[in-house]
């Protein structure tokens, strides 16, 4: 049974501080009931939505532009490898951090962005390996989880899981007034060892299955620092384990974010015992971030057709008769570019398969002449880069979108994070 334990809190002795910051006393810290052999009965209703709404997750993969779709996701969830804070308040745009994620997978001297925009494209790094891991291993085990925070938190300190009592809320400095104490230090190897079992096993639904293990996770904070980071990864490697998703692009945590106030007071319900309450508001979440998502894939669609009518109409003002082959580069690479919307020469010989420099460069040049890219220099020895700016708007309007309170700026502008600044085509 989940219960409240008191504890005391004894305080060091702190030369400087406050008598308020030294102040010691009771406290209470909660211990959630494990998840592993829970038995739960949801309400039909419910029930008929998830199903739902799993089967509209499901179709999201099994659409034809679904590598575009999850090229653009992965820009889309960059957010996902920041802490709140979103690095001192600071949203750095999408095609910045692509040359951000470029600059760590090549030595060509790239530059042009901010620090902001390396923290967020090594934790981007971090994640897209996190999630692969998590996904496709036969069980977790702790050992994952801890590899995880550990790679996400650079302070040693505050690495792996954590030995002294932690609190949301509050006094820096004591837990007698959080708004929220995790279980003792003592008790939380065996509440992970039940949760990843849990996480392993397929006792639910895909989607309670993740609300449950989100939630779980949080209510333990076993961790120093980055649980935040951590839950939302969990969330992800999930439903691709259940075989939801392909790749993590449903922006469920994003959405999370944005609804704060009824995320926190779902986590507290659930705490509470009532957990189809949270359970309902999770799925919520769920559908907003599906309909979202699936907006954005058909957004890249309408992108790659209006792609096709500029190259072909180019075409036709340079004095071509034809359209565009499927087999040629300029068509391969044009299908690329959702996924890849930043790229140069060597990039499109590796990508395409192509061994000769001046094919890839004379398709660049011409899906630039045609309106479709932006050529500047990024690196050293005049490195050029192609930028498909259609493509970093597409995401960084998307994420303003899922910041608004409405999903939708023109009725609520985005709120309670930093998000990229609005740019006009």
């Amino acid at each position: 049974m989940a219960e409240t334990v008191e504890l005391e809190w004894i305080p060091t002795d702190g030369s400087g501080l406050s008598r308020r910051a030294k102040q010691g006393g009771k406290y209470h810290a909660f211990v959630p009931d494990p998840l592993a052999g829970m038995s739960l009965k949801l309400p039909s209703e419910l029930s008929r939505r998830i199903v739902r709404i799993e089967r509209e997750i499901h179709n999201l993969g099994m659409r034809d532009n679904t590598h575009s779709l999850e090229g653009v996701a992965r820009l889309l969830l960059r957010s996902e490898a920041v802490a709140s804070s979103r690095i001192e308040g600071i949203a750095p745009n999408s095609d910045k951090v692509a040359m951000a994620i470029l600059a760590r997978e090549s030595d060509s001297g790239i530059r042009g962005f901010k620090e902001s925009a390396t923290a967020v494209a090594r934790n981007v790094a971090i994640l897209d390996t996190i999630n692969a891991d998590l996904a496709y291993k036969d069980e977790l085990v702790l050992d994952d989880i801890v590899a995880m925070q550990t790679a996400l938190v650079a302070e040693k300190p505050l690495q792996g899981v954590r030995t002294t009592q932690n609190w949301i809320g509050g006094s820096d400095y004591h837990p007698i007034d959080a708004a929220f104490v995790p279980p003792p230090p003592v008790q939380v190897p065996e509440l992970l060892d039940d949760l990843i079992e849990y996480f392993n096993g397929a006792d639910h639904a895909a989607l309670v299955q993740a609300a449950l293990v989100h939630a779980q996770f949080e209510t333990i904070h076993p961790f120093p620092d980055g649980n935040g980071r951590v839950g939302r990864a969990m969330i992800h490697a999930l439903l691709q384990r259940r075989g939801l998703t392909d790749a993590a692009v449903l922006p469920v945590s994003m959405v999370l974010a944005t609804l704060g106030d009824r995320y926190v007071d779902g986590l507290t319900k659930f705490r509470e015992g009532d957990v189809l309450a949270w359970i309902s508001f999770f799925v919520e979440a769920a559908q907003v971030a599906t309909t979202k998502a699936a907006e954005l894939a058909d957004s890249v669609a309408a992108l790659e057709a209006e792609w096709m009518d500029k190259v072909n109409h180019h075409r036709t003002a340079q004095g071509s008769k034809r359209a565009l082959k499927s087999n040629s580069t300029e068509f391969q690479l044009l299908k690329k570019l959702p996924a890849m919307p930043l790229v140069t020469v060597p990039i499109v010989k590796s990508e395409l398969g192509i061994s000769s420099t001046s094919t890839a460069r004379d398709a660049l040049d011409s899906l630039t002449e045609a309106g479709i890219l932006r050529k500047k220099v990024i690196g050293a020895g005049g490195l050029l880069g192609y930028f498909a700016d259609d493509v970093f708007m597409l995401v960084d309007d998307a994420e303003r979108q899922l910041a608004s309170t409405q999903f939708n700026t023109r009725l609520s502008p985005p709120t309670n994070r930093a998000v990229p600044a609005l740019r006009n085509k």
